[in-house]
Protein backbone atom coordinates (compact mmCIF):
# COMPACT_ATOMS: atom_id res chain seq x y z
CA UNK A 1 0.00 0.00 0.00
CA UNK A 2 1.54 3.33 -1.02
CA UNK A 3 1.92 5.97 1.67
CA UNK A 4 0.27 8.86 -0.11
CA UNK A 5 -1.88 11.70 1.22
CA UNK A 6 -5.11 9.72 1.30
CA UNK A 7 -3.64 6.80 3.24
CA UNK A 8 -1.73 8.86 5.80
CA UNK A 9 -2.84 12.44 6.27
CA UNK A 10 -6.51 12.25 5.38
CA UNK A 11 -7.26 10.05 8.39
CA UNK A 12 -5.31 12.45 10.65
CA UNK A 13 -7.25 15.42 9.31
CA UNK A 14 -10.53 13.55 9.68
CA UNK A 15 -9.73 12.55 13.25
CA UNK A 16 -8.62 15.92 14.58
CA UNK A 17 -10.69 18.29 12.45
CA UNK A 18 -13.87 16.25 12.29
CA UNK A 19 -13.54 15.07 15.87
CA UNK A 20 -12.37 18.51 16.92
CA UNK A 21 -15.63 20.02 15.69
CA UNK A 22 -17.57 17.70 17.99
CA UNK A 23 -15.11 18.33 20.82
CA UNK A 24 -15.45 22.11 20.52
CA UNK A 25 -19.23 21.82 20.21
CA UNK A 26 -19.27 19.80 23.42
CA UNK A 27 -17.07 22.33 25.19
CA UNK A 28 -19.34 25.18 24.05
CA UNK A 29 -22.37 23.22 25.24
CA UNK A 30 -20.74 22.75 28.64
CA UNK A 31 -20.14 26.49 28.95
CA UNK A 32 -23.58 27.58 27.73
CA UNK A 33 -25.49 25.19 29.99
CA UNK A 34 -23.37 26.35 32.92
CA UNK A 35 -22.27 22.80 33.64
CA UNK A 36 -18.92 24.31 34.53
CA UNK A 37 -18.35 27.22 36.87
CA UNK A 38 -15.29 29.10 35.64
CA UNK A 39 -15.11 30.95 38.95
CA UNK A 40 -14.04 27.74 40.65
CA UNK A 41 -10.35 26.91 40.45
CA UNK A 42 -11.13 23.18 40.18
CA UNK A 43 -13.39 23.70 37.16
CA UNK A 44 -10.88 25.97 35.42
CA UNK A 45 -8.21 23.31 35.98
CA UNK A 46 -10.28 20.59 34.31
CA UNK A 47 -11.27 22.92 31.48
CA UNK A 48 -7.58 23.48 30.71
CA UNK A 49 -6.85 19.75 31.01
CA UNK A 50 -9.51 18.99 28.40
CA UNK A 51 -8.24 21.62 25.94
CA UNK A 52 -4.55 20.83 26.33
CA UNK A 53 -5.26 17.09 26.30
CA UNK A 54 -6.81 17.34 22.86
CA UNK A 55 -3.86 19.38 21.56
CA UNK A 56 -1.37 17.03 23.27
CA UNK A 57 -2.80 13.92 21.61
CA UNK A 58 -2.92 15.65 18.22
CA UNK A 59 0.76 16.63 18.52
CA UNK A 60 1.87 13.18 19.72
CA UNK A 61 -0.05 11.56 16.87
CA UNK A 62 1.52 13.99 14.39
CA UNK A 63 5.04 13.24 15.66
CA UNK A 64 4.48 9.50 15.43
CA UNK A 65 3.13 9.74 11.89
CA UNK A 66 6.12 11.81 10.79
CA UNK A 67 8.48 9.37 12.53
CA UNK A 68 6.86 6.41 10.79
CA UNK A 69 7.07 8.07 7.38
CA UNK A 70 10.59 9.46 7.45
CA UNK A 71 12.64 7.32 9.86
Amino acid sequence: MPLDFFNVWLSYIYLYVGGGIFFVAGMILIRRTKAIDMRLKRDRFWWKIMLWGFVYYAIIHLILIIAALYW
